[in-house]
């Protein structure tokens, strides 16, 4: 079974493979929450069966996954030998399939996988929450079998407003596995101190050009047959110039000085549009955007669909 799409939400899911791998992590988020500049972050885990997206409040990256281990506990195995430091991960939730007897009271024993996960959860600086009223978070068909709590979340340690989730079991519907729910405190209204960007002419915007460009002449797009390999191939695109966009960028702070995209031009043109507002001044909008994506990263994905387009890549 597919991914559900939906226009009122971001999806973030991995696209099936050849090798027939099927999705078991996928992530939804509101449209209203886009603001909030939500990305699916392959370059810093890149495991089919986790889902690590990251978020932008008060111009600070924050992050959030979603994780399935199978019975073999290989996304635990794979979590533990990783060498990562993330900071400000405010989740991380999913199907651990770990039966332990300190979050299921029909289990008996301690498991001591349970343990790597603790190591896990101690490196991202998490904690287990404890329903306080633990119910199963898996019901099985088979009225024989006893139900069993292997869904967790583990919430960032030492907030005093993310300390809590709630299971929903009557929720669970024809799924066999129950919904949690969690709050997440959004600050309404701040003044950024500092905004992320690739300052122009810099050096990370050379290499960030120079990394596209090699990364864009690997993709194979001599298999394109149909509007389904399009839309893949395309996601290809899109994929690497998110990553390697949040690879070269930096914190900068904004001061009374920095520098604006509007510049003289932009004066002129709304001046001579409120004075003259003829059809051939055109809108203020459209002049003004076009001036705005003169000085962006379009004119430069431009410029790199055609270079790659020289080198018969595109």
């Amino acid at each position: 079974m597919g991914i559900i799409n939906h226009s009122n939400w971001l999806i973030f899911a991995r696209l099936f493979t050849s090798s027939g791998d099927h999705t078991r992590v996928a992530m939804f988020i509101n449209i209203r929450l886009s603001s909030f500049r939500f990305s699916f972050r392959k370059d810093i885990i890149d495991h089919i069966d986790i889902l690590l997206v990251s978020f932008f409040n008060k111009g600070i990256m924050y992050w959030l996954m979603n994780v399935y281990s199978d019975l073999s506990y290989t996304v635990i195995k794979y979590l533990k030998n990783m060498k990562l430091d993330l900071r400000n991960l405010l989740i991380m939730t999913g199907d651990f399939n770990i039966h332990d007897s300190l979050w299921d009271s029909s289990f008996n024993y301690h498991s001591s996988i349970s343990d790597d996960l603790f190591a896990i959860a101690d490196s991202f600086d998490l904690f287990l929450s404890f329903f306080p009223d633990p119910v199963p978070t898996r019901y099985l068909d088979n009225p024989n079998d006893l139900n069993s709590v292997i869904d967790l979340m583990l919430l960032w340690y030492g907030s005093s407003e993310l300390n809590t989730y709630c299971i929903l079991p009557d929720w669970h519907l024809s799924s066999d596995h129950v919904p949690f729910t969690v709050t997440i405190p959004i600050i309404e209204k701040c003044i950024e101190l500092s905004k992320w960007l690739i300052a122009k002419n810099s050096e990370e915007d050379a290499e960030f050009v120079k990394e596209i460009v090699a990364s864009f002449s690997k993709v194979d797009t001599s298999t394109i047959s149909n509007i389904d390999d399009l839309k893949e191939t395309m996601s290809k695109f899109e994929h690497i110039v998110d990553c390697t966009w949040f690879k070269f960028l930096k914190p900068v702070k904004i001061t009374r000085h920095s520098k604006s995209w509007w510049n003289d031009k932009c004066s002129q043109d709304l001046v001579k549009y409120h004075s003259s507002r003829t059809v051939e001044t055109g809108r203020p909008s459209e002049r003004l955007s076009r001036l705005w994506k003169e000085n962006s990263l379009i004119q430069k994905f431009k410029k790199l669909s055609t270079k790659s387009a020289n080198h018969g890549s595109l």
